[in-house]
């Protein structure tokens, strides 16, 4: 079964005006354009283009027949109020401006916050809600253009070095640095990294005492001209600009700063804090909804909840390398819900459950065991388990995305 899915952009305030636009072919609006969702979260649940009897969702395909749409061993998976579930969501995401500082739970806390939420009473659409679903939500991004990103703790020795220039161009500018003083102390006292790092964030989340200030001597030392001059004081201003006095412009100096070019991808797995500061990309995660913030928005910040989410080991900048079967290359994470693939010639996949295909430039023919489609630029495709063997024939340039599980 081939279905054309679509939906309308959702216009987050750090959406781009054009760059989902520009990738897949379509006039820009005038408003922000941030993500468009293709798959059946409830949260906003694909359209089937040119339905025969009046508007549809995917959601509600896959309910109607959840056996053809997803395949047996997907419709043991139950979820959502007892309806089988499309495990995985892909979107195009395009950012303007910097989103929130956050995290994801694993499945285990998500579980656990779900259902204590729920024991709460606390309404699923409530602003306060953390839980949405019992779901993990790891994710990967795909750079369509070049994209920048903060995520993940780096070592505690490298973030010491970053504090101590900040505090060098302090001192010789005569600003206050003192609260950085305090900062840089938390940092270099720790027991083990991972204390340090538990610490130090939860001072600048926390709005302990003189965390404030640790913001406030930092932004005005950035913006010092001797600051100015120091390109991995950067963030800090850039930060500073887009949301003043908020403690992520510290926090994010202690994490990597990663400037993906066209074809990289990160991969954020649970408790990777992270933050995406612009460009345009094709994201793909587990179908949930449930995020913990801790800073750069004016959505819900619970700092506690997202301490215990966090994970503060310190590790590499968290790249994802693709493995290439010829024209095919598949981004493969280390859960079973999602993996994505980039075709740009001919290609075979096999399928083990759903897929959605996309294609962002030229067209494509895609044929499986009972039937083909051809997609142009713009066009996406729910594709179910019994194609079986994808058979993917781009021509024009043509370039696809195929999201589809990892079992």
């Amino acid at each position: 079964m081939f279905v054309r899915i679509d939906n309308d952009p959702r216009d987050y305030a750090w959406g781009s005006t054009h760059g989902i636009a520009d990738l897949l072919g379509r006039r820009a609006s005038s408003r922000p354009e941030a993500e468009l969702w293709l798959g059946a979260h409830p949260g906003s649940p694909s359209l089937l283009v040119h339905p025969t009897d009046g508007p549809r969702t995917l959601a509600e395909l896959i309910g109607e027949e959840p056996e053809q749409t997803l395949g047996d061993d997907w419709c043991d998976d139950e979820s959502y109020g007892g309806a089988p579930r499309l495990g995985f969501l892909l979107k195009v995401l395009s950012a303007a401006a910097p989103l929130s500082i956050q995290a994801h739970p694993s499945p285990e806390q998500a579980q656990e916050g779900f259902e204590r939420e729920n024991r709460l009473g606390i309404p699923l659409d409530a602003p306060e809600r953390n839980y949405k679903d019992p779901f993990h939500k790891p994710e990967l991004i795909y750079a369509a253009t070049p994209f920048d990103a903060l995520c993940g703790f780096r070592d505690v020795g490298t973030s010491v070095a970053v504090l101590d220039r900040l505090i060098s161009i302090g001192r010789a500018a005569g600003l206050p640095h003192d609260e950085l003083d305090v900062l840089r102390g938390i940092l270099a006292a720790g027991e083990t990294e991972e204390s340090a790092l538990r610490a130090a964030v939860g001072l600048l989340l926390g709005g302990g005492e003189g965390a404030e200030e640790i913001v406030s001597q930092a932004t005005a030392i950035a913006r010092s001209p001797k600051g100015s001059d120091v390109p991995e004081l950067g963030i800090v201003r850039l930060l500073a600009d887009a949301y003043p006095g908020d403690p992520g412009i510290v926090l994010a100096l202690l994490l990597h700063r990663v400037a993906l070019k066209p074809g990289e991808a990160l991969y954020l797995p649970a408790g990777n804090i992270h933050a995406y500061l612009s460009g345009t990309g094709i994201e793909l995660m587990a179908a949930s909804d449930n995020v913990l913030r801790g800073g750069l928005t004016p959505k819900y910040i619970d700092v506690p909840e997202l301490l215990k989410v966090l994970d503060f080991t310190p590790v590499p900048a968290p790249l994802l390398a693709p493995s290439r079967v010829g024209p095919l290359e598949l981004f493969t994470p280390d859960v079973p819900d999602f993996k994505l693939g980039h075709v740009t010639g001919d290609a075979t996949l096999e399928l083990t459950g759903p897929a959605i295909v996309l294609c962002t430039a030229g067209q494509a023919s895609v044929t499986g065991d009972h039937g083909t489609i051809t997609v142009h630029r713009g066009d996406a495709v729910f594709v179910s388990p019994d194609e079986g063997t994808l058979r993917f024939a781009p021509h024009d340039d043509g370039v696809l995305f195929v999201a589809t599980d990892n079992r």
